[in-house]
């Protein structure tokens, strides 16, 4: 019979999430690789089989932050309707960072200050996006969107969800159900300035 593994997946993904909590409550300061062992009841050697200590461990922060966020956006499913396809890619970016918010800021702003992502995270990083640029060049080539680099309308797309969705989890957005219907106009507003 063979010996069942030690730190295996669950662990793993036990481990970056709390680790994610702690740098976000905490800050850098807060990511101790004991505490963090205690907190998720296995043992610092784990921590170092599955990260390799605490550069791999961020590193694996940054890019499991971005694996979850193109999980989400892979799950639209394309549609004969590209610009509804964009809202929804725009809602699953949102969802995602509301779901991972403890990721967010190791993803996006400078949690750990001497963290710089290596080149195989950030080309990783930037495939997340394979989705919105499909969505993008359908729309173009539907005659729905303006006939331009796609590049720019993608990178439009991002930087209108990414402020909106920053600006909630900084807590600047309004309460309750005016939330959401703020984030839904804003998409289609923000998508009206790129139609043919």
């Amino acid at each position: 019979m063979a010996r069942p593994r030690a730190h295996d997946e669950a662990l793993r993904t036990r481990l970056l999430d709390r680790a994610g909590e702690l740098l976000s409550a905490h800050g850098p300061e807060g990511l101790s690789l004991r505490r963090l062992a205690a907190d998720v009841g296995t043992s610092t050697t784990a921590v170092y089989s599955l990260f390799g200590g605490k550069p791999g461990l961020v590193r694996e922060l940054y890019v499991e932050g971005f694996r979850r966020l193109g999980e989400r956006l892979a799950r639209v499913a394309p549609t004969d309707d590209p610009m509804r396809d964009l809202a929804a890619l725009g809602h699953a970016y949102r969802d995602s960072a509301l779901a991972n918010r403890h990721f967010y800021s190791i993803m996006f702003g400078n949690a750990v200050p001497d963290f710089t992502p290596d080149e195989e995270a950030r080309a990783r990083s930037l495939q997340t996006l394979q989705p919105l640029r499909d969505a993008v060049v359908r729309a173009v080539e539907a005659g729905e969107l303006v006939d331009t680099d796609p590049n720019e309308i993608v990178f439009a797309c991002w930087s209108l969800v990414h402020g909106l969705v920053s600006l909630e989890l900084s807590g600047a957005a309004p309460d309750g159900d005016e939330r959401t219907a703020r984030y839904e106009r804003a998409l289609r507003n923000g998508m009206a300035g790129w139609r043919r």
